[in-house]
């Protein structure tokens, strides 16, 4: 609106503009150089579009400033620069993505040594990402025809700027045809192939951990933007690389090569982690077109390339790479439990939650390595990482809860194929109906040999019990309350829950009675007695039982009688109301500021009209009630009465009125 209607004020660059010997490097200098670009200056722009003004812009963003220079006065040019080109003004954007030498010029920022300045490195992804989607098919047609330039962007993967590049190319292309050639090309040149190779442990720690976020931003864009594509008819090629049994594969043979590192495998597990999402949390904003949470589907080869390597994950629960003691505020920890086994735990619940009777492998493995027992060994060792007993916590609800998700996960199926089946809405229907009514698994599925598994080999109930009583204990004693007791009432209350109903609630009744008759006595009186006293104690009582008072002992009560409260609360509603009806009824419109003379004689007029109504008697007892009030608590300062005694308490008596 302030550019459309020109009403910025007058610049001194007009000043400017108007010698004959005028540099870009003065103009530069203005403070307002950027708000009168944006205000489409012609004259300014006319100037700024110059073929050789255009180079020195490019150059700027490009080329290294001199090092002599004051560091807070360095990057002056080449950041107004940057503003001057990405400022999203046609006659720019048109000059700088036609013009050849221009962006020759920029793409051979690419072609310098590594490592690329940081702040440059900025500079030039917000150029190029603003062409891209200003320029598409010009920007696009010009990279295409470069041989090297996605090797030239992986070279300088390390610095951060250059996912942006790539993350525009994937996202900002428009439309979906043109975005699915661009997708095509991506995945000749091998892009999700390179950005594997990159997790490795031979390759620096900077180059590993962009890779992979790369690869975790091209999974989650590219899902996000499936329908789009699937009107097309086309399935994304470069997600459908990255879900394949082989692509996975070679990932976790570069994490766990004879030389593996921490931070190879955290990085690797990631994009795993990213892989097995079937769901996007509801903060990032990813919602569907019906406005719920979106959901995606789980390729089914993904678990096949997964589950060999179990025994690794594994072995990297009861050896994780070596770590220095840890000072902490209880006391040195001596072996800390680690990023690594962390990412594991996060690793296994997302398993668990994914894996299906259909794929009765991963668990089967899983029981065969007494995984679980071993993540139940680090929950009650690490007695203050919360972090990890979270993902213990989702491990046990993942065995114990409705097996709804296991229908996410369709066998040799990615991303697109629920948009492309023929039968889409009404399969949609019927997975809804489902998810509604769920069914018990089958006998011997695989949630069926979990939950088996975790009550008789893991012996779920009895580490509960003594956990439980060993903190009673240590509490009685005066010990501190141990940090995992939070998430072992919520893992006891899962128990219960799916005790009562669910669909495997047969199945549970039936391993608690097998337990031994001590332990289920036991259960069944921590059931009934402390596990109901503590639910009790953490639940919050929405509607109290009288009026909140203050923990300060300083507060006074208030002098005022009850019935007076109630008066004047229900005048503040009568005010609410009124001030309400006032609103709706005194304003202007818009078309009323240009006729002065009838809208104001017209709205003064509709407020003589508000109806205001006052009960007389109501007015009168507020008045007299009031009155009484003022007259008990009214002091006079006679000049004859001892200063002090104006601030010393007097017991105040009220005289309370009884309506009939």
């Amino acid at each position: 609106m302030f550019w459309k209607f020109d009403l910025h004020t007058s610049s001194h660059l007009e000043a400017l503009l108007n010698k004959e010997d005028v540099t870009l490097i003065e103009l530069m200098n203005e403070e307002d150089v950027l708000q009168e670009c944006k205000a489409q200056n012609r004259r300014l722009l006319s100037f700024v579009s110059q073929d050789h003004c255009m180079q020195d812009l490019v150059r700027m963003i490009t080329t290294e400033p001199p090092a002599g220079v004051q560091e807070t006065k360095r990057f002056k040019y080449p950041n107004i620069a940057c503003e001057l080109l990405t400022c999203d003004v046609g006659v720019i954007n048109d000059k700088l993505g036609n013009d050849e030498p221009l962006l020759e010029t920029l793409y051979a920022f690419l072609e310098q040594p590594s490592p690329l300045n940081p702040l440059l490195a900025s500079f030039f992804s917000k150029t190029i990402g603003n062409l891209i989607t200003r320029k598409t098919e010009q920007v696009i047609s010009f990279l295409r025809r470069k041989e090297g330039f996605l090797l030239l962007v992986l070279k300088h993967i390390d610095t951060s700027a250059m996912m942006d590049v790539l993350l525009r190319l994937i996202s900002c292309v428009e439309p979906p045809p043109l975005r699915l050639e661009t997708l095509i090309w991506l995945n000749k040149e091998k892009l999700a192939q390179r950005l594997i190779e990159l997790i490795h442990p031979e390759r620096d720690e900077e180059r590993q951990s962009n890779a992979s976020q790369t690869l975790c931003d091209i999974i989650r864009l590219s899902r996000d933007q499936a329908n789009q594509l699937a009107e097309i008819s086309q399935p994304d090629p470069l997600l459908t690389v990255l879900e394949s049994q082989e692509c996975v594969e070679q990932l976790l043979q570069n994490m766990f090569s004879a030389k593996s590192t921490e931070s190879c495998i955290i990085n690797a597990i990631q994009v795993i982690l990213t892989l097995l999402e079937i769901r996007r949390p509801v903060v990032d904003g990813v919602m569907d077109a019906q406005g719920f949470e979106r959901s995606y589907t789980v390729n089914s080869s993904i678990l096949l390339a997964i589950q060999p390597h179990l025994v690794h994950f594994h072995q990297l629960l009861l050896e994780p790479p070596k770590r220095n003691p840890m000072l902490t505020s209880l006391g040195v920890l001596e072996e800390p439990l680690g990023n690594t086994r962390l990412h594991v735990a996060r690793l296994m619940a997302s398993l668990l939650y994914t894996s299906s009777a259909s794929h009765a492998v991963v668990a089967q493995e899983l029981c065969r390595l007494n995984t679980m027992h071993l993540l139940l060994d680090l929950f009650f060792k690490y007695t203050w990482n919360n972090f990890l007993h979270l993902q213990v916590e989702l491990c046990v609800a993942a065995i114990l809860r409705p097996c709804a998700h296991e229908m996410r996960l369709q066998p040799g199926t990615g991303a697109q194929d629920k948009s492309n089946s023929p039968q889409g809405g009404s399969q949609e229907q019927a997975s809804t109906d489902a998810l509604s009514e769920p069914l018990a698994p089958p006998e011997n599925s695989a949630h069926n040999l979990m939950v088996t598994h975790l009550f008789q080999h893991c012996h779920l109930v009895q580490r509960i019990l003594e956990a439980w009583e060993e903190n009673d204990k240590m509490q009685s004693e005066g010990g501190m309350r141990r940090g995992y007791m939070g998430h072992l009432t919520r893992i006891a209350n899962t128990v219960v829950h799916n005790l009562e109903k669910g669909p495997v609630h047969t199945q549970i009744s039936s391993l608690i009675t097998e337990l031994p008759e001590d332990y289920r006595g036991r259960w069944e009186t921590f059931v009934d007695q402390t596990l109901s006293e503590t639910n009790r104690k953490n639940t919050i009582d929405l509607i109290g039982t009288g009026n909140p008072r203050s923990s300060s002992e300083d507060d006074m009560e208030s002098p005022f009688p009850k019935e007076l409260t109630l008066q004047q609360a229900f005048s503040d509603y009568q005010i609410q109301q009124m001030t309400a009806n006032f609103v709706d009824q005194f304003g202007f419109n818009d078309e009323e500021f240009t006729d002065h003379d009838d809208s104001i004689g017209a709205t003064f007029d509709r407020i003589a009209e508000i109806n205001i109504n006052i009960d007389a008697e109501q007015d009168n007892s507020n008045t007299a009630v009031f009155e009484t009030c003022s007259k008990e608590r009214i002091q006079p300062f006679d000049d004859d009465d001892d200063e002090e005694d104006i601030w010393e308490e007097k017991e105040m008596k009220f005289t309370h009125s009884n309506k009939c």
